[in-house]
Parts: C-alpha cells; sequence; structure tokens
C-alpha cells in the first residue's frame, strides 16, 4: 500500500469507473423511463395542487400499467453492467495481481533486486478466461443472493396475515434470513475473489482455482485469518471516521445551502471509498505474499551440550561421594524385619 500506491490508484481508476458508468446508464435509464410515462392536463393539475392525497392520486395514474416496462429495462441495463463488470474486473484484477506478483518475486524493497529460487513469468497470457469464469460465479451469486433476500421477505410476510397479524415476528424472521444469506455470499464471494490469486499466478482454470483457494485456507489459515482480521478492522476504524466526519455537513444543513452540504457529504464518501480500496490492494497483496512467500520456519531449540568425557576411576568416585554410607538399608534390617524361615 505505502510502497506501491499506483496499485491502489490503479485499483480505484478501474473500480470507480465500472461505478461511474453504472451511475449514468443508471441515471440516463430512470430519465428515459419518464419520458415514456403521458402526463395530462389533468394530471399535471393534480401535481402542482402541493395536496398529498392529490399527488399521490395523480402518481398512482401516471405510473398505473408501466411496471412491466420499468422491470424490462432494469433487467436489461442490469445485464449490459453485469457483463461489462465481468469483462472489465478481469482486466483489472490480472493487471494488479500480475503486478504485485513481480513486486513480490523480484524485489525486497524499492532498490535491492534479489535473486530468488524461482523463476519471474514473463509470459504475456493474462489468463483472462478463467477469470471471467470467476466473475461469472460472483455475479451468479449476487443475483442469488437478490432472489434470496426476496424469498426471505416473502417467507417472512406468509408468518403476518390480516386475521392474525404478527410484525415482530415476521420482522425477526427476515433479518435472520437476510442475514444468513449475506453471510453465504460474503464467504463464497471471497473465495471466487481469492481464486483469482491462484489463476494469475499459477495458470490455474476456474474450478482448479477455487479448489486451491480452499486449499490455502485449509493449510494457511492463521496467515489469512489473521491478514483479514487486522484489514476488517482498518475498514471498521475507516468507517467509523467517515460516518462521524459526515455527520458535521449534515449539522450544519440548516445554515448551510443545500450545495455546499451535498457537496461535502459527497466528498466524506468518496474519500470513503478510496480508503476501502487501498486497504483492499493491500489485503490482496497480503494474500499474495501468503501464496508466494514460504511459510516461516519452525523455532527449533538447540540440543544440549553433550557432557564432559570422564575415565571410570573418576566416576567410581562420584558414585561412591554421591552414596552415604551411614544410611541403613533394607539388607541391615532384614534380621530384626523379617521373620526367620527356620522358625527360630
Amino acid at each position: 500500500m505505502f510502497r506501491r500506491p499506483l496499485l491502489g490508484l490503479a485499483e480505484i481508476s478501474w473500480r470507480w469507473s465500472v461505478g461511474l458508468a453504472t451511475v449514468l446508464l443508471g441515471t440516463f435509464s430512470f430519465l428515459e423511463y419518464l419520458d415514456t410515462l403521458p402526463v395530462n392536463a389533468a394530471e399535471l393539475l393534480l401535481l402542482r395542487s402541493r395536496q398529498p392525497a392529490l399527488i399521490s392520486q395523480a402518481l398512482a395514474r401516471i405510473f398505473k400499467g408501466t411496471a412491466p416496462r420499468f422491470v424490462l429495462a432494469t433487467m436489461v441495463v442490469g445485464a449490459g453492467l453485469a457483463l461489462a463488470w465481468i469483462v472489465i474486473a478481469a482486466f483489472g484484477r490480472a493487471a494488479t495481481v500480475r503486478a504485485l506478483l513481480s513486486y513480490f518475486r523480484e524485489f525486497t524493497d524499492d532498490s535491492q533486486p534479489v535473486s530468488l529460487p524461482f523463476p519471474v513469468p514473463q509470459d504475456s497470457n493474462w489468463r483472462l478466461a478463467p477469470l471471467l469464469g470467476l466473475n461469472f460465479f460472483r455475479v451468479s451469486m449476487t443475483l442469488a443472493a437478490a432472489v434470496g433476500c426476496l424469498g426471505a421477505m416473502l417467507l417472512a410476510g406468509s408468518t403476518s396475515s390480516k386475521s392474525d397479524p404478527a410484525p415482530g415476528s415476521a420482522t425477526l424472521i427476515f433479518l435472520m434470513l437476510l442475514m444468513l444469506v449475506w453471510l453465504t455470499w460474503t464467504v463464497v464471494n471471497w473465495f471466487l475473489s481469492l481464486a483469482a490469486v491462484f489463476v494469475v499466478a499459477d495458470g490455474c482454470d476456474t474450478f482448479a482455482a477455487i479448489a486451491a483457494a480452499v486449499r490455502l485456507c485449509r493449510n494457511r489459515a492463521g496467515s489469512v485469518f489473521a491478514a483479514g482480521t487486522w484489514f476488517g478492522l482498518a475498514h471498521l476504524v475507516a468507517f467509523f471516521i467517515a460516518t462521524s466526519v459526515v455527520a458535521f455537513p449534515l449539522a450544519l444543513a440548516r445554515v448551510l445551502p443545500g450545495g455546499v452540504v451535498f457537496g461535502g457529504v459527497l466528498l466524506v464518501t468518496l474519500l470513503y471509498f478510496a480508503v476501502v480500496d487501498f486497504l483492499y490492494t493491500g489485503r490482496l497483496a497480503a494474500y499474495v505474499a501468503i501464496v508466494e512467500l514460504p511459510p516461516p520456519m519452525p523455532v527449533v531449540s538447540p540440543p544440549p551440550p553433550p557432557l564432559p568425557p570422564q575415565d571410570s576411576s573418576q566416576l567410581a568416585l562420584d558414585l561412591r561421594t554421591c552414596v552415604d554410607r551411614d544410611e541403613l538399608i533394607l539388607s541391615d534390617l532384614a534380621g530384626d524385619v523379617l521373620p526367620n524361615p527356620a522358625g527360630s
């Protein structure tokens, strides 16, 4: 993160390009959808009445029957954005991981190259096909998670009816199911993102890279858990700091103009996203280091030094000095303690 800050900037560039394209395409699509809605003079009069009941009635008449068209437009835009993310993320991840591999395999610091016992890959094959497969699985898992959230909402809603309302139970069931869906999506998405390292580093295909990621977590569980924990804590600290700082322009909303408040909130949000992307690059570098660098050797204590050799006369003298000749032994008390076998 600190020695190669350009890697973080590269991560920000491709991630923010996809995010900006998503925002622009979503905004233009929504504006085009609004242009297709017919508004007559009566509905326009109701909208200008400034009465909530009349405005809601006008909106209901305007949007009536347009839900299928909105859903279809959302599906088309979502499919296009998903396809674009699959391709762009494959190129971005290949470039980032290749740069990290070159760093760990060629240099130990900024200036002193070292000769390592393994060769540095010089091929120009970026192995995009397995990365495309991994990204396709990530998009599929995200879609499955969205369907799971919808199913959780429907299942929780079925527990509360008009005849027997139970909003508390429905909310609790929905939150529990939502947590399970989110946890499953997080774990699977993490494994798929980690598998990209093995695609670029070892030339694995999609399924072999997933198996290698599982094998790494089994063999180097402590290192992987430590890296994920520390960067997760750093992410949590950045989130708390961002939420605390963003409260200042919101607290001055009654004093400052709306544009200034919105600009302050947007600036803090962008800075937070930049810090998160840098932390993600650092965590990815930690995983690459775990994969590339050999595991630490266990510390073995040296054996005790051998005793100096002694001759037999010296050993016998030491034994005589160690024995107390005045101490009674069992043979000295045999006549007084043991019974006489002859009966005397």
